[in-house]
């Protein structure tokens, strides 16, 4: 039992109950979406479909919520950044204080004048499981019946610069009771490479460990950022992700990957390997690596019933709440294929026509999304229900994936979510 009884709730005091991990293997339940944002509309990136994505959550009655970063965009509103965090906070206590939600850092995260990486506002409102680094709560692992879940904090390989930066002229100027100096055009928070190839080691050691363990059926990881995207006015696929943890993914057998960042919703087919020289320099046509992740052939093309031991599938799930308008897909070529953007380089402010302002060039390659399954042309907004069963020794084992969304929520905030798709995945149990 959790009781409440500070001074916001001091008037109205509320008590909510939660239920722990069950032991051994069994069935459960765990929902996700990311970018969520606040019901306020006061701040930047908020909107009021935030507040019935909380319903949704409780709507499904998960053992716990995956949250895939951008959490409430304060780092957008600098001056005000402790009321959007309330805000938040605010909006999410009427699922968090029945069911625990697990969070990821996502670019957002990201603040000026807080802690090394931004972090400090994230860290200090989350307890996340210990990874036994110096870089606590910035990625973690936990386990629930026979799927080990694994929380990644992409900020650290990806090559996209999608955190706060001041475009300029003039410099952005914190609250005067901070103490903080202003911050002058240009500056961005930057944080590709920052652990040096911890976070990278750890993933490594603890899918290690998981392979070897006839207990684990299933990993699923949880990041922000996107390795397959093909959203055209979205952020893009980013080869960094592809670089540094794919053929870790591939190697030890990861089964989903859950992300955010794009606010929408797409599904790729299982990938594993690449194709190399498969894309082309956005501006100039010339052949670029973009480590394409390659589809594994299915027998049954139209079957939405995957065996993802041959390969892991990723899905976008950007639509938990926040203001962007629904995503556009990339274009097909004459081949039929959509189009998706990749960065295959760092991507950093750079001054831009006027004077002092500066901007941020799109990714820089093109590429065929082959990987591409399935894409929801119709909303931005919606939640994933996962429901896992455990099998029988010496049989199969599967995760059930329904897919809900918000029709209309992107011209008018709803509560009605409608089931979009339905897939299962399925592999042969260990133990």
């Amino acid at each position: 039992m959790v009781t409440a009884d500070n001074d916001s709730n001091a008037a109205q005091p509320f008590t909510a109950s939660f239920q722990t991990a069950p032991r051994g293997r069994t069935s459960f339940r765990w929902t996700t979406y990311g970018d969520l944002a606040t019901p306020n509309t006061q701040w930047v990136l908020s909107y009021p479909q935030s507040r019935f994505a909380v319903q949704a959550v409780e709507r499904f009655q998960p053992l716990f919520h995956l949250l895939n970063g951008d959490l409430c965009y304060a780092n957008l509103n600098p001056t005000h950044q402790p009321d959007v965090w309330r805000d938040f906070g605010n909006n999410c206590q009427s699922s968090a204080a029945n069911r625990p939600w697990m969070p990821c850092p996502g670019n957002h995260e990201l603040e000026f004048n807080n802690g090394p990486q931004g972090l400090a506002s994230y860290l200090t409102r989350y307890t996340l499981p210990e990874n036994g680094t110096q870089f606590a709560g910035h990625w973690y692992s936990f386990r629930v019946s026979s799927v080990l879940f694994i929380s990644l904090d992409a900020d650290d390989v990806v090559y996209q610069d999608a955190a706060a930066f001041v475009a300029g002229p003039d410099p952005l100027v914190p609250v005067a009771s901070t103490g903080h100096a202003p911050i002058e055009a240009g500056t961005s928070l930057y944080a590709r490479g920052y652990s040096k190839g911890i976070q990278t080691r750890w993933l490594e050691e603890t899918l290690r460990h998981a392979s070897e363990d006839h207990e684990i059926d299933w990993i699923v990881v949880q990041m922000h950022q996107d390795a397959l995207t093909s959203s055209k006015t979205g952020n893009g696929s980013d080869k960094g992700i592809r670089e540094a943890w794919l053929p870790l993914f591939d190697r030890y057998g990861v089964d989903l990957v859950v992300c955010g960042h794009d606010h929408d919703y797409e599904r790729s087919y299982p990938v594993r390997g690449c194709n190399h020289n498969a894309g082309v320099d956005a501006t100039t046509g010339a052949v670029v690596d973009t480590l394409q992740p390659r589809p594994v052939p299915q027998a049954d093309p139209a079957s939405t019933t995957f065996d993802t031991s041959h390969g892991t599938i990723h899905l976008i799930l950007g639509g938990g709440g926040t203001s962007a308008p629904l995503d556009v897909y990339g274009e097909d070529k004459t081949n039929g294929l959509p189009q998706a953007k990749v960065f295959t380089k760092p991507n950093r402010p750079i001054p831009g026509t006027a004077a002092n302002t500066f901007v941020r060039n799109p990714a820089d390659a093109l590429e065929d999304a082959i990987w591409s399954a399935q894409r929801d042309t119709g909303t931005g907004y919606g939640i994933a229900v996962f429901d896992h069963d455990p099998g029988e020794h010496g049989g199969t084992t599967t995760i059930t994936m329904n897919y809900y969304h918000a029709p209309g929520a992107d011209q008018t905030p709803t509560a009605d979510y409608t089931l979009f798709e339905t897939i299962t995945l399925s592999k042969k149990r260990r133990g």
